[in-house]
């Protein structure tokens, strides 16, 4: 019998400091000569050992290689427990959330919404089942911060009042208020309402912002309110207003919707600016910095601007086209958030 191979106490503290010194190949060596010591139970105990302590060795390996994955707070937790990720969109705010012919929610949001889900995914390293809700211009809020909803995809505004509350994406529009009327009205501005009645969308940014204005003005001007946009419009369609005030791309975008748009105009200087964002919950650092890296990403690869051509400078799916180039402030804000200069 070659020595050293009577497995006692001393030999297995040989190879386990042997291990500790990094001394693999002794390791490995003497275990070959104790299994080639053939069926001599002092040579099978000390091949049995080299090779207990080398997959050991292989494990604890192992072991180290394997990412720690830090746990997820706040909104990436609720929506890594349920796989499912609950999205809030607007049912009539072309081009940017609105129904298709089959009650589906498509647009302009709705496609930037669909990026920040798979940065989501990513993130989470699982897949996500996607809920859609409506929303309303009114209870946005409420079901962002109820947590109702996860990320809000339509046409809101982020304001500085609305940030004390919920927290917003980077810009993903530029627009401002103007006025829709009946073609021949002969209203151009909204000195031209002085003692006639103006629409507003409750829960709007222009629910508050215009009468303010108005009374600034001395106008005289009779505010009505609606609960939605179609609401709204259909009181400038039924004569019950002679002007519905909104932001402009959303004015054009219900006319190209409509059967009778060569009846409708939008007119007048701005009346508010605003930039459009996606909406979801305060103090969650970890899902904005998702959002964030997901804008990144789609500035990066151009990919906003192709998400733009197709909702502003194409048809839409009723065949009209809204064709409104992106304005040189536009592309300065994607240019910000990392869009190549041409």
């Amino acid at each position: 019998m070659e020595p050293g191979y009577w497995i006692d106490g001393m030999t297995a503290n040989r190879f386990r400091a042997a291990r500790q010194r990094g001394e693999n190949d002794q390791i490995a060596e003497d275990g070959r000569r104790g299994c080639a010591a053939g069926s001599s139970w002092p040579g099978i105990r000390a091949c049995a050992l080299a090779l207990g302590l080398l997959i050991s060795i292989g494990v604890a390996a192992q072991r180290v290689e394997v990412p720690q994955v830090a746990a997820f707070s706040g909104t990436l937790q609720k929506i890594h427990q349920s796989g499912v990720i609950r999205i809030g969109y607007r049912e009539n705010s072309p081009p940017f959330a609105f129904l298709d012919k089959d009650r589906k929610p498509i647009g302009y949001s709705l496609d930037l919404c669909e990026v920040v889900l798979e940065e989501i995914g990513l993130e989470l390293h699982k897949d996500l089942r996607v809920e859609y809700r409506p929303v309303t211009p009114e209870n946005r809020f409420d079901l962002v911060t109820a947590g109702a909803i996860d990320l809000e995809c339509g046409s809101t505004t982020n304001t500085k009042e609305r940030a004390s509350i919920v927290a917003f994406s980077p810009t993903i529009f530029v627009t401002g208020a103007k006025l829709l009327v009946k073609r021949g009205s002969g209203i151009r501005s909204i000195r031209d309402l002085k003692g006639k009645t103006m629409v507003l969308t409750r829960g709007t940014v222009h629910a508050d912002a215009i009468p303010k204005l108005a009374e600034r003005q001395k106008l005289g001007i009779n505010f009505i309110f609606a609960n939605d946009h179609n609401e709204s419009f259909s009181l400038v369609v039924g004569g019950k207003a002679d002007a519905f005030a909104n932001d402009d791309i959303q004015l054009h975008g219900m006319i190209a919707a409509t059967s009778s748009a060569a009846d409708y105009r939008v007119v007048g200087e701005f009346l508010t600016y605003a930039d459009y964002a996606l909406m979801f919950r305060k103090d969650e650092p970890d899902f904005a910095e998702v959002v964030a890296r997901a804008f990144g990403r789609l500035a990066v690869s151009r990919e906003i601007t192709a998400i733009y051509e197709k909702w502003l400078l194409r048809p839409l799916p009723s065949g009209v086209r809204l064709n409104i180039p992106m304005s040189p402030h536009l592309e300065h804000v994607f240019q910000l958030q990392g869009l190549s200069v041409d």
